[in-house]
């Protein structure tokens, strides 16, 4: 007779280590997969994570006898419940043995939660909103994750599908592997410039930072104010993500557009720094410390993971402006191949940029949703 699965809250210090280490327990097999820094991820869970000023989150483990079989976070995200008006808990977190009974009952968990919490509908994962890791890879596990993007095993899909979950959205991660800049953006480049003779780009500086940050906050707000899923970057979340990648900026990959000294539109891209992470095993320390800046000379791949345009200054070409410019710098710099993601499926606008500049989807990551009885 097989065991009851039992699914308990992840209480106080040890019960969120746990939480954290049970990934080991998933991946440790797994040549692709990257271990999160233990440090960051108990920063992520505490109180003092800028989540928490608008948002709930409660972690779950799920547990055969002795054994934990699975995890998952219910997440209640009031920002996105106010704007959106839709009363929808999120999951995130998840892990799970291949197990179709365990991951039910870490689901049943969350709808419980949200169903207290007045929600009708269950969706996810999110780690733990749409400014964070987002989405379940459906397809490309034979490629490694990159610098902040999800990664899980195959067997997931179908025990998300088994729990009734479908479908709500498909996010894409594009793979730009040429070294010429396609004819046809240079000419689109050419044209933005002669109908915008006074737009600048420039990198961003590091020794203004704060300022920098807020230029960028402010063009991120107002770009992405109409876009599904759409929740404002708080102050604290933008100085909390200057914090995260900072250290990690390569000056001239980050570049602010502007016209007549006001930031109408920004792109971000930094080197895959998860190639260096894979080799820390989840911890830093001084050994880590070497090793990190040892391995990142030697980083090839690039991620684009933020773009912004400034809603008035949209379908004019400045975003393909910014591509370009950071296809030349990358190259400059000895970079290879980038990455760019996550971009909505039907953000026709940007997708259409990226494939002008040659980019292949090669990595769909799914958001699905279910209703909560």
């Amino acid at each position: 007779m097989a065991q009851e699965i039992n699914v308990e809250k992840a209480a106080e210090k040890q019960g969120v280590k746990e939480f954290i280490q049970f990934t080991w327990k998933i991946y440790q097999k797994d040549p692709l997969w990257v271990p999160p820094l233990i440090k960051e991820q108990m920063f992520m869970f505490s109180p003092r994570y800028p989540f928490f000023e608008h948002g709930e989150l409660e972690l779950f483990l799920a547990r055969r006898g002795d054994e934990t079989v699975g995890r998952v976070a219910a997440i209640l995200d009031n920002s996105y419940v106010n704007l959106s008006d839709d009363q929808a808990v999120f999951f995130g977190f998840f892990e799970v043995i291949n197990d179709a009974n365990v991951a039910h009952a870490l689901l049943d968990q969350v709808r419980s939660w949200g169903k207290a919490r007045g929600m009708k509908t269950v969706r996810g994962p999110f780690n733990p909103s749409t400014n964070d890791e987002c989405g379940l890879l459906t397809d490309g596990f034979d490629k490694a994750p990159v610098l902040m993007m999800p990664y899980n095993p195959p067997y997931y899909v179908d025990l998300i599908t088994a729990c009734g979950l479908k479908k709500c959205k498909d996010l894409y991660a594009y793979l730009i592997e040429t070294d010429v800049p396609p004819e046809k953006l240079e000419a689109l480049a050419r044209r933005v410039q002669k109908k915008l003779p006074d737009l600048v780009i420039r990198p961003v500086r590091l020794k203004k930072m704060n300022e920098e940050l807020q230029i960028i906050r402010e063009i991120y707000n107002d770009a992405w104010r109409d876009n599904w899923g759409f929740v404002p970057l708080t102050e604290s979340e933008i100085d909390f993500l200057a914090s995260r990648l900072k250290p990690l900026v390569v000056e001239d990959l980050v570049l602010i557009a502007e016209i007549d000294g006001e930031g109408v539109a920004f792109i971000a891209s930094f080197p895959d720094y998860n190639q260096v992470l894979k080799r820390l095993n989840g911890k830093i320390g001084l050994t880590g410390a070497f090793k990190f800046l040892y391995y990142s000379r030697k980083i090839k791949d690039l991620r684009t993971m933020l773009l912004g345009v400034k809603y008035g200054y949209q379908k004019r070409g400045i975003e393909g402006l910014l591509y370009l410019e950071t296809f030349k710098r990358g190259l400059k710099r000895g970079f290879e191949r980038s990455e760019m993601s996550w971009i909505l499926e039907d953000n026709t606008l940007m997708r259409r940029g990226i494939e002008m500049l040659g980019g292949k989807i090669y990595k769909t990551y799914r958001l699905y949703e279910g209703p909560i009885p």
